[in-house]
């Protein structure tokens, strides 16, 4: 099969798209758009994209280096996360003095500030972090995910079968969604940030690695089915979901349908990324956004929250497109002075 993918059609679009979706949301149009679509699509791209990497490096070696996994990961995750958490710590003491407490930036940074923002709220969180939540979610799902992966190819299951297994797994995380929801009414924090609430997310991206990748597998599609169907329908589908307001349906079955639409979204944006609705994904300033879209994440809310703080009477409209030039500048400087040479050396463990 072949070797670790390096270049995948629609893929830094996608990135952008749920980066973008993101920043305007926290850029004060959150009533109007869906920010949390974003984080969902950044679950899923991450499922997918780190089960295509281990699945051609299983398929090259036959076995998983865990030692080299969780180094990849650190090397990709760690270095910008510190330093945007140390530096929006320090700009929140000089800017709002007494805001930042010890106890919720070691939750930051010892990856449980989803749980802590769950049980506390988000007093004590250097201004802008909130975000730091979803990086908490992917940790905790990664600390065990090559067990499960490594477990299963153990068992010669086909890639139907596999996907099987991570379908089944999204189920039984609906079925506790439901039991939080309706038995125990719990908060919407709760199951918007718990990990234990959202690995299906990430898992709905592993089960399309594993099964009819269209990175890896080469498998018949009828091109046409899928233009005039599959896709419409998908679409469709999102759109309910977006629709659909009420909180039962939004924190259960939600991210559930998210999760099948997106299969079939990614699927086809990546093996038909000349088709209309996907042409933009691959356009070189959406491209280039979406390369920088990690940095760009971690940092734009304490840029917005710095501006704020700072312009408090200038236009929202001139303060987002401040905040996007300078979370831009700054990620482009992260990319090229801390992200560059980290991907470099993740390339080496990769060979």
């Amino acid at each position: 099969m072949s070797s670790s993918p390096r270049h995948i059609p629609s893929l830094d679009g996608l990135r952008a798209l749920s980066f973008l979706l993101v920043f305007v949301a926290h850029a004060g149009l959150e009533h109007s758009v869906p920010g949390g679509l974003g984080v969902t699509v950044f679950f899923f791209l991450s499922g997918f994209l780190i089960t295509t990497l281990m699945r051609a490096e299983y398929e090259k070696n036959h076995f998983i280096n865990f030692r080299h996994f969780w180094l990849r990961r650190a090397l990709r995750i760690l270095p910008p996360f510190y330093l945007v958490l140390i530096a929006a710590t320090a700009a929140s003491i000089y800017l709002l003095p007494g805001s930042v407490a010890v106890k919720p930036v070691a939750a930051q940074a010892l990856h449980y500030s989803n749980y802590w923002i769950i049980d506390r709220g988000y007093e004590g969180l250097p201004a802008g972090t909130g975000v730091y939540w979803s990086l908490a979610v992917e940790e905790h799902f990664y600390l065990v995910f090559p067990w499960l992966y490594s477990g299963i190819q153990k068992l010669k299951m086909s890639a139907r079968n596999q996907a099987v297994v991570f379908w089944s797994l999204c189920a039984l995380v609906l079925l506790w969604r439901c039991v939080l929801v309706f038995g125990m009414r719990v908060s919407v924090d709760r199951t918007y940030m718990a990990s234990d609430t959202r690995l299906d997310s990430i898992l709905f991206g592993c089960a399309l690695a594993v099964w009819k990748n269209p990175v890896l597998d080469t498998v018949g599609f009828r091109e046409a089915r899928w233009k005039y169907l599959y896709v419409p329908a998908a679409f469709l589908l999102m759109a309910a979901c977006l629709v659909v307001r009420g909180d039962e349906f939004r924190e259960t079955l939600r991210y559930s349908l998210q999760g099948a639409a997106l299969t079939i979204l990614f699927s086809a944006a990546i093996r038909y990324p000349t088709w209309v609705p996907f042409r933009l994904l691959n356009l070189r300033p959406v491209v280039m956004i979406g390369l920088f879209s990690y940095s760009l994440y971690l940092v734009h809310y304490a840029v917005i929250a710095a501006i704020e703080i700072e312009l408090p009477t200038w236009h929202p409209a001139v303060q987002g497109v401040l905040a996007f030039g300078t979370s831009l500048t700054l990620s482009w400087l992260l990319y090229v002075w801390v992200e560059k040479p980290c991907a470099t050396l993740r390339r080496k463990l990769s060979d």
